[in-house]
C-alpha cells in the first residue's frame, strides 16, 4: 500500500494516487494526503490506476474527502479504476457524488 500526492500543473488540483489495497489500513495516510497537502487546492483527483482492491472503509474515506472539499460543491474525480473497483463504486451509487472517469 502506498499513497502518493502531487500538485497538477494547474496548481489547483491535488492528485492522490493509491497503489495496492485501498482499505482501513490506508485511513491515516489518505487523510494526511489531503489535509496536510498544498494550499490553494480547489480540485481533487483520486487516481486508482494501481489500486487492486477497495472496501467499505475506502468508500467512507472518499466521503470524508468530499466533506472536507466542500460537500455538494466539491470538485473531486475518481479516475482510472479497474473493472472490479468501478463495479463497487457503481453498486454504491458513487457516480451520484463523484465524477468517475
Amino acid at each position: 500500500m502506498s499513497i502518493q500526492t502531487r500538485l497538477a500543473d494547474d496548481g489547483e488540483t491535488l492528485v492522490i494516487s493509491i497503489e495496492g489495497r485501498f482499505d482501513f489500513s490506508t485511513h491515516q495516510a489518505f487523510r494526511d494526503a489531503y489535509e496536510h497537502g498544498e494550499s490553494g487546492v480547489h480540485r481533487y483527483v483520486v487516481d486508482l490506476t494501481d489500486t487492486t482492491y477497495l472496501d467499505s472503509s475506502a468508500l467512507g474515506m472518499l466521503l470524508l474527502l468530499r466533506d472536507y472539499a466542500g460537500g455538494d460543491s466539491a470538485r473531486i474525480s475518481i479516475e482510472n479504476c479497474n473493472s472490479d473497483v468501478r463495479r463497487i463504486l457503481s453498486i454504491s451509487n458513487f457516480e451520484q457524488l463523484f465524477a468517475i472517469k
